[in-house]
């Protein structure tokens, strides 16, 4: 029988290493002709976003789960679509792959995947029209 896995957070080097990670993929992101004016223009303080972003993730991957939420409030007013979803995905994918093992940047990937599909359907619905039955 084999043992089971450590989280991911522990195989990737903990919160130094998620913080390395986050402050690679943020570099990309700050200069990408599409999400980077988006990012630049609500970010105004790139440690304390990065920071804060590493708590997420923390939580995620099996770390301290010490963020404190609004992840899906802070994008609802963005005007984000299915291409700005698409770059922060292929820039991520990017990163992990040039940044950790095969293994580990897999399963990075498959959560942002997750955390991307999650917010895709929370904002689809709320573009969605709604039928009013008291018309």
């Amino acid at each position: 029988m084999s043992e089971p896995r450590s989280p991911i957070f522990e195989r990737i080097g903990g919160r130094p290493a998620l913080l390395k990670l986050l402050r690679h993929f943020y570099a990309d992101v700050r200069q990408h002709e599409l999400i980077g004016p988006i990012f630049n223009a609500h970010i105004k303080d790139w440690p304390a976003h990065i920071e804060k972003i590493a708590d997420f993730w923390s939580g995620l991957t099996g770390g301290p789960a010490d963020y404190g939420g609004g992840m899906v409030m802070k994008h609802l007013t963005l005007g984000i679509g299915e291409a700005h979803f698409e770059a922060w995905l292929g820039l991520w994918k990017r990163t992990c792959a040039t940044h950790l093992s095969e293994a580990e940047a897999s399963d990075m990937i498959a959560i942002a995947e997750k955390v991307g599909g999650r917010l895709r359907a929370i904002l689809a619905n709320r573009n969605k029209p709604t039928l009013d039955l008291f018309s």
